[in-house]
């Protein structure tokens, strides 16, 4: 038991003396109220006494009504705080978050000039991350700063308190996470689906571009020299080795990447290297209209062997819709699309365990491409619309402002499975080759819920 519920219990408990006085105090007023009464009533002067009393008392409260309007209006004392005056007259002003980055001398002093430049422009630090350099440290903050203070006036004051090679840029709610809760995550993300490694590294530095190179193209031949294990730092861009093989290639023309940033990359992709191959192994299981069940699942590199069965199914026809001209050595173009380090893929299987559809959704630097491949007998029941729906879904989850598609211009299912979408779409024709573009921003009000989520439909469950 605490001592506050011992005090509460104390607080609680009757006393006999207590009754005893607050009975005796009733009756002394009582008495005295009497007395007051029979001198007021039956003396000469009770009339006089009693306007004077009533005189008196309003006169009273007057006086303490004044009096406690003037104490609780009166300024707090001096004790060094600032008060409402100081804080902008109690005025609440607009604010706006901005990350900045700005080097600075590694010298004692030099990290409270710019924080005191800062302070003088009224300006909060949220956040602050050290990253040392060979000529200095590179500070990196979070601010909250008036909504008049631009960047021009950032950058001006940071540079007269000793900063350099200023960065500024726009912040919103999502950088309000620490660091090391969101490189947890990313991590988690990671560890979780080899696909993610791509996107986490994107999200860990921020805006950059981000390509796989295989070992060896698609001919077979050598594409380049590999970067060692170690990895190379080149100012704006970074070469890592990728687990899988290959190379990983990370640029960001705006701002130089600091060797504590490649630290960061360098172990995301070590963490991706000893979990080994992973993919997520969550089926849906789908009615079609016709009554078939299908199950829909992530697919990977284990997968070949059954999609070029399903290939050797498919008619010249589809399978020039889908690759837009002949396709000569198509394992090594599935072993390069099932790979999770280029996307995601999601395979289409019978309840018999028959694969008759793949869905690609495929990371193409900056930008997100999307391909489906039905087999023949299965086109025209649904099939495709799914799949392309919910690859939407996995880009729109993993931060695509856009999604793409390359397809003839006589391919009508898949121009009207991508009308389907209810999206914004973007249509350009060259010789015959269209490219339909969906915009897909997930803060745009025009992204419809399904596409915000995996969203469930009517006949779906899983296994």
């Amino acid at each position: 038991m605490t001592e506050a519920t011992s005090a509460k219990k104390t607080l609680r408990t009757p006393h006999w003396r207590r009754d005893v006085i607050e009975l005796a105090a009733l009756f002394t007023a009582v008495a005295v109220a009497d007395a007051l009464a029979n001198l007021v009533g039956h003396g000469p002067d009770g009339p006089f006494l009693l306007v004077a009393s009533a005189a008196v008392l309003v006169a009273t409260a007057a006086f303490h009504t004044w009096w406690a309007h003037r104490h609780r209006h009166a300024a707090p004392p001096d004790d060094g705080a600032p008060g409402p005056a100081a804080a902008g007259d109690g005025a609440v002003r607009e604010t706006a978050l901005w990350r900045m980055r700005t080097t600075v001398e590694d010298a004692p002093g030099s990290l409270a000039a710019l924080c005191a430049a800062l302070a003088a422009l009224r300006v909060d630090i949220l956040t602050l991350q050290t990253h040392p350099l060979g000529d200095g440290t590179a500070d990196e903050f979070l601010l909250r700063a008036p909504a008049e203070v631009d960047a021009q006036r950032l950058c001006r004051e940071v540079a007269a308190a000793g900063g350099r090679d200023t960065w500024t840029e726009r912040a919103d709610a999502h950088d309000l996470v620490d660091t090391p809760t969101r490189v947890l995550g990313l991590a988690t993300r990671t560890a979780l689906d080899a696909a993610e490694l791509p996107l986490a590294l994107r999200q860990l530095l921020g805006r950059c571009t981000i390509r796989s190179r295989p070992p060896v193209s698609l001919s077979g031949r050598p594409v380049g020299d590999m970067p060692p294990v170690e990895g190379v730092l080149e100012d704006t861009v970074m070469h890592l080795r990728d687990p899988a093989g290959g190379a990983i290639t990370v640029e960001r023309p705006y701002l130089p990447f600091t060797p504590t940033e490649f630290a960061r990359a360098r172990a995301l992709v070590e963490l991706d290297a000893r979990l080994g191959p992973r993919v997520p192994r969550r089926q849906d299981v789908l009615t079609l209209p016709a009554g078939n069940e299908i199950i829909v699942r992530r697919a990977d590199q284990a997968d070949v062997p059954a999609a070029l069965a399903m290939h050797e199914r498919c008619s010249e026809r589809t399978r020039s819709l889908r690759y837009h001209g002949p396709v000569a050595d198509a394992d090594r173009y599935l072993n390069h699309l099932l790979s999770p380090r280029y996307g995601r893929t999601l395979a289409v299987q019978t309840a018999s365990g028959r694969l008759v559809a793949l869905g690609h959704l495929l990371w193409d630097g900056d930008e997100t491409e999307v391909a489906l491949l039905v087999e023949d007998a299965w086109q025209r029941r649904g099939i495709g619309s799914e799949l392309l729906r919910r690859l939407v879904a996995l880009a729109a989850e993993a931060g695509c402002a856009s999604v793409y598609a390359v397809t003839q211009a006589s391919n009508t299912g898949m121009v009207a499975a991508m009308r389907g979408l209810g999206l914004p779409l973007d249509y350009q024709i060259e010789e015959g080759t269209l490219v339909v573009t969906a915009r897909l921003d997930p803060a745009a009000s025009a992204l419809p819920e399904a596409y915000r989520g995996h969203a469930r439909a009517p006949g779906r469950g899983e296994r």
